[in-house]
């Protein structure tokens, strides 16, 4: 059975692997030119494509005219699409006899749409998962083939909850995978009624509001650490990066934003509830330093306030 694979980033990269691996007849590997203003943490799929002498293709428009002949002339029976980042047409869509499945990094319906590791974290979700789904039109609503839960713990970060989401995707694959080539792996319509959906996020979206509860802003710290932006505050005119953080539920009362102490745990800011404690910080074109080197640095005091430009 031959396939075309859309892939990218280290979750695309396993499970093409895996595919390889399993002896699967790949007619085409889609994936993206890296962007050179994104910071590239993840192994290439198109190095590994030509290591295994794979037709490899980068279009800019998957959806053109000319591209989708390209997949037509590969003939694939199957499509998979794992973290491909454009949504694919229903000309693309219907050309494999045997349909067009996606991999993506939530349980549907709920988190459908971009970025959804980034946002379960953000909200503060304890677990979420990877759903491999039929691709329809409307992103991420196609029936579920299968569905693997994933834990998120209190002090993972985007990076790390999507790498046990990508071991989760290849541990999927590996079940998935002779049930889809036999026809006999199961199909289940998704409940539209109970779907979530989020867009994108922008570097903009990072800012902290120290007058949220210290609990929501340690989870946006978590979420938007390296490699992504970045979650960041103003201190005397200038852009503060906090690239790790912990959680003081206690706090204490004071103005949000306020620096209500500074010492080897850390600078410990005052949120509408509990306060934050700042481990890793760094000034815009600056080295990022820990807490306490940073204060010692820059002079932060007790009582200097966060937040202000």
């Amino acid at each position: 059975m031959k396939l075309a694979v859309f892939a990218y980033q280290d979750l695309g990269y396993e499970c093409l692997d895996f595919l390889i691996r399993a002896g699967a007849d790949i007619g085409a590997v889609v994936t993206h030119e890296d962007d050179p203003r994104e910071e590239i943490w993840f192994r290439s799929v198109a190095d590994l494509a030509r290591r295994r002498n794979l037709p490899v293709y980068a279009p800019e428009n998957p959806n053109s005219v000319d591209f989708i002949e390209t997949i037509r002339r590969a003939a694939p029976e199957l499509i998979f699409s794992f973290y491909y980042r454009r949504i694919l047409s229903k000309d693309l869509l219907s050309i494999p006899r045997l349909g067009a499945l996606n991999l993506h990094g939530s349980l549907l319906p709920r988190y459908r749409g971009r970025a959804p590791v980034n946002w379960a974290i953000v909200n503060g979700e304890s677990e979420t998962g990877v759903t491999l789904h039929y691709m329809v039109e409307k992103a991420d609503a196609g029936d579920i083939v299968a569905q693997k839960r994933v834990r998120i713990d209190f002090d993972d970060t985007a990076l790390t909850l999507y790498r046990k989401l990508t071991r989760a995707a290849r541990e999927l694959m590996a079940e998935m995978y002779p049930l889809l080539i036999e026809g006999r792996a199961p199909r289940t319509p998704q409940d539209h009624g109970l779907a979530t959906k989020f867009g994108g996020r922008r570097p903009e979206d990072g800012r902290i509001d120290w007058r949220r509860p210290a609990v929501e802003i340690y989870n946006l710290v978590r979420a938007v650490t390296h490699p992504y932006p970045g979650a960041f505050t103003f201190l005397r005119g200038k852009k503060l990066f906090v690239w790790k953080a912990d959680l003081d539920r206690q706090g204490g009362a004071a103005d949000s934003g306020a620096v209500l102490a500074i010492d080897d745990k850390g600078v410990r800011v005052a949120a509408s509830a509990g306060a934050l404690v700042a481990q890793k910080l760094q000034l815009e074109g600056e080295t990022e330093l820990p807490a306490s080197a940073f204060a010692e640095k820059y002079r932060l005091a007790r009582g200097e306030v966060l937040g202000e430009r």
